[in-house]
């Protein structure tokens, strides 16, 4: 069993294409941990290129600097007792690791999906577009997506519900000490299990 950490903060860093799930496990997760008394703060890659990254384009220079300020404040908010969550496609193998080594306590988290599906799921029709070549420099098309070599949890988002993925997520938090363990065999308690379905629901996966 490792060391109880659970006084500490930590940062759960989702990364994956787009459309691949980061957003919506990431908020099921928050709330779970929320709701076991963890102060928690989400760090939305989009959200943060209209605030904290406001003015930087798409090229490989700019994506590294948002990325390096959204490790950054998950520094700051880690090291403070917090849980920081990022979910940025965060591309580049080389700027997570960055972000792991400043971090520390760092839990990365994989949304895998095939391409098929996530074209399927893109309502504003970008990828079709990408593919089409009518976009350029879109992210697993023709710019490059690097994927996790060793991440702490995978989550394969074709055929896993949000629900499922967010138990992954837990789970390992749970075994690397951060988190105590569930009070029922499911991995919630009975009033988390409601929060998250409610949750479901509201975003029409139940």
């Amino acid at each position: 069993m490792p060391a109880i950490k659970s006084d500490r903060g930590f940062t759960v860093w989702f990364t994956g294409l787009s459309g691949s799930g980061k957003t919506t496990v990431a908020r099921i997760v928050a709330q779970i941990l929320r709701d076991r008394d963890k102060k928690v703060e989400i760090l939305d890659g989009d959200v943060v290129r209209t605030n904290l990254s406001k003015g930087l384009g798409f090229s490989k220079e700019d994506r590294d600097i948002n990325i390096r300020r959204i490790g950054f404040v998950c520094h700051l908010l880690s090291r403070n007792g917090v849980v920081a969550i990022g979910a940025a496609i965060s591309p580049y193998k080389a700027i997570r690791d960055e972000n792991r080594a400043l971090i520390g306590d760092f839990i990365e988290c994989y949304c895998s999906c095939p391409m098929e599906k996530l074209v399927e799921r893109d309502v504003k029709g970008m990828y079709k577009k990408a593919l089409a070549g009518e976009i350029k420099g879109f992210t697993g098309v023709d710019d490059p997506y690097e994927p996790p070599e060793h991440p702490e949890v995978v989550m394969h988002t074709e055929k896993e519900s949000p629900e499922e993925s967010a138990r992954k997520v837990i789970a390992k938090i749970e075994v690397l000490g951060y988190l105590e363990a569930p009070k029922s065999d499911s991995g919630y308690t009975k009033e988390e299990e409601e929060k998250v379905n409610e949750r479901l629901r509201s975003l029409g996966y139940l």
